[in-house]
């Protein structure tokens, strides 16, 4: 049987959650509420205001919104020299864009300078769906986790990703906030708990630990109901922090069951599961199966379809699980 961490909070009909949200959508609402809180909040936008939700912001504290048009280096250099000014910069565009044409001025003026400016990247993954392979930014994990004085953050859901920007409003220095447009089930409450580098324990099994970062989270703990089918007992663990990663939780897990699967909506080389391999080399060597985007990029399609094909859903989740414990994986 199944069991649900109570400690998580987590929506009382988990399986069947009807409440559904983008991280975009949340990650907006964060950032109003940090405005509200926090005179020195300011936030940026290239041309992309509405798409990446800053618009919010926008309407409330136009005196504190700076539009650099489509110019995603001047974006981060803007916000480079706001953050080491006294002001928290937010600035946001789709990832594709933020960091993927901006990482120079992100990892010289914003990192290297430690200054306090969080990037929203929004418009992650396979679930971009129709726009293509060019805007399916699934490299951003790995670009930004190796910057110095970078935190990321991915969130699972839209609750986390508003808990995620009014942590990061409150911690002086560079974020990556990686967000998604497609609206997902809204499975934590606002009660849930939520602390930068600490993973949350979803439900507990002993065959295999499965680590699910972003909102396939979700999906890993519908898997795990799944698996139990399969005499399988999964214990699965919402990862929204790749950066400073949960080393605890990671060695804890490998000492249990042995076996530990991560599952993220990006390339499984340098990402989240290459951080995790990381922290189990160097601390308690156990079998690590890493799945996302095996060196190959998406294509255009909705984001069931994608998902689906790329074995990214709930069945694809279980399947590889399955080969996991089979050790055919």
């Amino acid at each position: 049987m199944v069991t649900i961490n109570k400690d998580a909070k987590l929506a009382a009909d988990v399986l069947n959650v009807a409440e559904k949200s983008a991280t975009r959508d949340g990650a907006g609402k964060g950032l109003l509420e940090a405005g509200g809180k926090n005179p020195n909040v300011v936030a940026l936008a290239a041309d992309l205001s509405e798409s990446v939700r800053t618009h919010l912001f926008e309407q409330k504290f136009p005196e504190r919104f700076f539009q650099v048009g489509v110019a995603e280096q001047n974006l981060a250099g803007v916000a480079a020299g706001l953050g080491m000014s006294g002001k928290t910069a937010f600035i946001g565009s789709f990832a594709a864009f933020s960091p993927g044409r901006n990482f120079d001025q992100i990892r010289v003026a914003v990192c290297y300078n430690n200054s306090d400016v969080k990037i929203l990247g929004s418009h992650t993954g396979l679930t971009v769906g129709e726009d293509g392979a060019t805007h399916q930014m699934m490299e951003d994990i790995a670009m930004m986790r190796v910057l110095p004085n970078m935190k990321v953050v991915v969130p699972s859901d839209s609750n986390e990703a508003r808990k995620a920007v009014l942590a990061a409003a409150n911690d002086y220095g560079p974020y990556y906030i990686r967000l998604t447009r497609e609206k997902v089930p809204t499975y934590t409450t606002p009660d849930t708990p939520f602390e930068v580098g600490k993973a949350i324990e979803l439900c507990e099994g002993k065959d295999i630990a499965i680590f699910g970062c972003g909102t396939v989270a979700y999906d890993c703990l519908k898997a795990a109901y799944e698996l139990e089918k399969h005499g399988i007992s999964a214990s699965v663990y919402d990862f929204h922090t790749v950066k400073p990663i949960d080393k605890e939780t990671i060695i804890r897990s490998a000492r249990k069951t042995g076996l530990i699967m991560t599952v993220e909506e990006h390339q499984v080389a340098a990402g989240f599961g290459s951080a995790v391999c990381e922290v189990v080399s160097e601390s308690h060597p156990c079998r690590v199966v890493r799945h996302g985007m095996y060196d190959s990029f998406g294509e255009s399609g909705t984001s069931k379809d994608l998902l689906k094909k790329y074995k990214l859903d709930t069945a694809g989740i279980v399947g590889k699980a399955l080969e996991a414990v089979k050790g055919k994986a």
